[in-house]
């Protein structure tokens, strides 16, 4: 079994220890650096990210082949990848960016194939002269989204 093949079986065996938990990126280097980033449905702990490290290092041999792990939890401002972490955000306010606009609204529904934005926008009056606050939606395939980043808000 290749390196990555085994790595990737011990991975997937630790998260179904942990439910909660999804893969976000598995990178190997050339230099087998096993980079692990991950994603929790209630945020990442500490232990968590030492339950997978171990779950991966003491399945394999370091005389069959030398590595270096490193076990992440996703940054605050790492964009979001999976529609789990989509799902998982609903409600937030996030910074999309598509081929042809950025949009800064909250997310207010995700399924497997798009998202939900909601905003208001000021806007010439149809009517008159002036502007007017309107709710603008948007349903945004994740084929489209280029990128998306949590509005962290204090």
């Amino acid at each position: 079994m290749a390196f990555k093949d085994k790595v990737s079986a011990l991975l997937d065996e630790g998260l179904s220890q942990k439910p909660s938990l999804f893969l976000i990126d598995l990178t190997i280097t050339d230099t087998y650096k096993i980079i692990v980033t991950l994603d929790g449905d209630n945020g990442v702990s500490l232990q968590d990210c030492i339950d997978i490290s171990r779950a991966i290092e003491h399945n394999l041999d370091r005389e069959e082949q030398d590595f270096s792990l490193e076990v992440a939890s996703a940054g605050a401002s790492t964009p979001l990848k999976t529609p789990r972490q989509y799902k998982k955000n609903i409600g937030r306010k996030l910074k999309v960016t598509t081929a042809t606009e950025k949009i800064e609204a909250e997310l207010t529904d995700a399924n497997d194939e798009f998202i939900v934005l909601e905003w208001k926008a000021r806007e010439p009056k149809q009517v008159g002269k002036g502007k007017e606050t309107v709710q603008k939606k948007a349903e945004i395939p994740y084929s489209d989204i280029k990128e998306a980043i949590v509005i962290i808000t204090f």
